[in-house]
């Protein structure tokens, strides 16, 4: 049986495809459009995902979309009357758009899909809730037989926090709070007041946090949320305006601060790293009282977590640490991307009824599930794009990545099938020596071209875990974040100790300067053999030569870019910053061998994000 899940119309639409329950294919259509969190339908997704498992549409059983159009616009509507008269020229703009496209979805996806099959028929279309579409993509490819699911993101239809048990096939939501009240609003009203992009800038508030100290914690708790002690909540609407307006907050949320909206290209203050210390400090105290109440209702060992809150992994790790439950998964598509695995799955084991074989296994499969290219593609590729390369075996390529890492080169590594998810896992990744003291900001602002505040996370060797960091279980999705061990700390002189927010930033605070963050925390990857041989071997080459078992692993783009998918990306991408050595299958390119006419300056190439 074979179903398809979409995902879009919101924001990072995407395609997967499952086949008897095994998950083939998945893949976010910005790659392939190379618009950042397109939110356009599928059709390049859906077209590799056809592809890849060798069939057209018309051998679909279903095609399930992620969400139900119509109870979302029940919701857009009884709120807009509810907060009448306030609002009306929201209402005005949004209810067109409604009627003209988005509540009749169906017909839209009927004639979409139609594109890949002539012969499609309407019944083989299904429809998922959201919360549901997140929870089944936690639970079904989890290790678990059994486990509770909790999902928690900015609003699904009704939907902002939920919680599900799963058993088997079984998954049943028994728990929800409702819109306007949202732990992922509430953090994307933070996001918004410190001057970053809702929907793709929280992430950064979570990294400015360490700099600053939690000093509107109990602030944010006594005005803008009534957390109760089970982790359930209500927000006071009085602070914020995205019910019915086009900004997250309000004046009387700015007044209560003390300071007006940060705009973007406004420097950034201790105010402002303060503030996005309490939204997390805030975050966390919810998560933790909703994990720990999940834990004494199911009384089940197993949490499974998804929904864009899950990828918030300062969180994730104070859940892990917090001990109510043994083991936790979280999906790597977090976020309305794998809403399109998930859908999929849920159709074929709660709407088919099928048998669910999970074998302690994780059905995400390392999370490589995009497009890969042949040896013989990417020389064409390159060759096509320009590009000057030489082509070594596996043994000689590794030795040369593994020489110019290690000589603090940064490194561009593109080998296999791309990743699903937000999170580069060292198959569309830049690499670089943790070591060094300067490779942190020279990725920044040298690569990236983006805050030099911004963290990097460790990829290492899943045998040498524990010998570097405080965490003794895998976290292959680089979605927890950990310390970095005590014997690794390097003693700091009482002057760095008394500097403050981002002049913390250039002082090494372990063997691992790169990837420690000022609260010595790391963000984990685990690389395990079984499922990246090749990075898992690169990793292997690199501590051979010298001791350490830890990259530098970052996505493969710059600022407001989607992460390379092609081989042409990837050079497109290395003429445009500041990368050493590009690494495509066996070919290796070095930046000073390219023809200086081929570069591009991708420094203002694309919108902030």
């Amino acid at each position: 049986m074979r179903i398809l899940g979409l995902s879009a119309f919101y924001h990072d639409s995407a395609a997967a495809l499952i086949e008897d329950g095994r998950i083939i294919a998945a893949a976010q259509e910005e790659r392939f459009t190379r618009r950042k969190h397109d939110p356009a339908f599928p059709h390049h997704a859906i077209a590799y995902c056809l592809q890849e498992a060798g069939i057209t549409a018309d051998g679909l059983d279903h095609v399930v979309f992620y969400d139900k159009p119509f109870l979302k616009f029940e919701r857009l509507l009884e709120t807009y009357i509810a907060m009448a008269p306030r609002g009306f020229r929201s209402f005005k703009m949004s209810i067109p758009l409604w009627l003209k496209e988005k509540l009749f979805q169906k017909s839209l996806l009927r004639d979409e899909i139609g594109k890949f099959s002539e012969n499609f028929d309407i019944s083989r279309l299904l429809f998922c809730e959201h919360h549901l579409s997140h929870a089944a993509s936690a639970f079904y490819p989890s290790p678990f037989d059994n486990a509770a699911v909790l999902t928690m993101d900015g609003v699904g239809e009704w939907a902002t926090t939920s919680a599900a048990l799963g058993d088997g096939n079984r998954l049943e939501i028994f728990q929800e709070i409702h819109f306007p009240h949202s732990l992922g609003l509430l953090y994307s009203a933070a996001t918004y007041y410190t001057g970053f992009k809702v929907n793709s800038g929280e992430y950064k508030v979570m990294g400015l946090a360490p700099y600053g100290e939690p000093r509107f914690a109990k602030l944010i708790l006594d005005h803008l949320i009534d957390l109760k002690p089970d982790g359930s909540f209500r927000l006071d609407m009085s602070y914020f305006d995205y019910c019915t307006g086009f900004t997250m907050t309000n004046d009387r949320f700015a007044r209560l601060f003390g300071e007006p909206v940060r705009s973007p290209d406004q420097l950034l203050t201790s105010f402002h790293m303060d503030v996005a210390a309490s939204i997390q400090a805030v975050l966390d105290e919810a998560v933790l009282r909703l994990t720990r109440s999940l834990a004494k209702q199911t009384g089940s060992k197993n949490l499974c977590l998804a929904g864009g809150v899950a990828l918030n992994c300062v969180a994730n790790g104070k859940v892990l640490r917090d001990g109510h439950f043994e083991n936790i998964w979280i999906q790597p598509a977090a976020g309305d991307a794998g809403g399109a695995v998930g859908s999929a799955l849920a159709a074929y084991h709660i709407f088919k009824g099928q048998p669910r074989r999970s074998n302690g296994a994780d059905g995400m499969a390392g999370s490589y599930l995009g497009p890969h290219f042949a040896q013989a593609e990417i020389e064409r590729q390159l060759t096509a794009a320009g590009a000057k390369f030489a082509v070594s075996d596996e043994a000689a390529m590794l030795e040369t990545t593994a020489q110019a890492l290690a000589d603090e080169k940064a490194v561009g590594w593109f080998q296999g099938r791309m990743e699903f998810g937000p999170r580069s896992l060292g198959a569309r990744s830049i690499l670089g020596d943790p070591r060094s003291p300067a490779m942190q900001k020279n990725l920044n602002l040298k690569v990236k071209y983006r805050e030099s505040f911004r963290p990097f996370a460790p990829a290492v060797l899943r045998e040498d875990l524990s010998e570097w960091f405080d965490l003794a279980s895998d976290s292959p999705y680089m979605l927890v974040v950990v310390d970095v061990k005590r014997e690794k700390h390097r003693q700091m002189t009482a002057a760095e100790q008394a500097l403050f927010g981002i002049e913390k930033l250039n002082v090494s605070r372990s063997e691992i300067p790169a990837v420690t963050h000022v609260d010595y925390s790391a963000r984990i990857q685990t690389v395990h053999r079984d499922t990246n041989p090749l990075f898992h071997a690169l990793l292997s080459r690199f501590k051979a030569k010298t001791g350490c078992p830890v990259l530098v692993n970052t996505s493969f783009n710059v600022r407001g870019e989607p992460i390379v998918c092609t081989p042409e990306d990837a050079f497109r991408c290395f003429m445009g910053n500041e990368l050493d050595l590009l690494v495509v299958g066996n070919c290796v390119l070095r930046k000073e061998e390219q023809d200086p006419a081929l570069k591009v300056d991708y420094s203002l190439a694309f919108e902030a994000d």
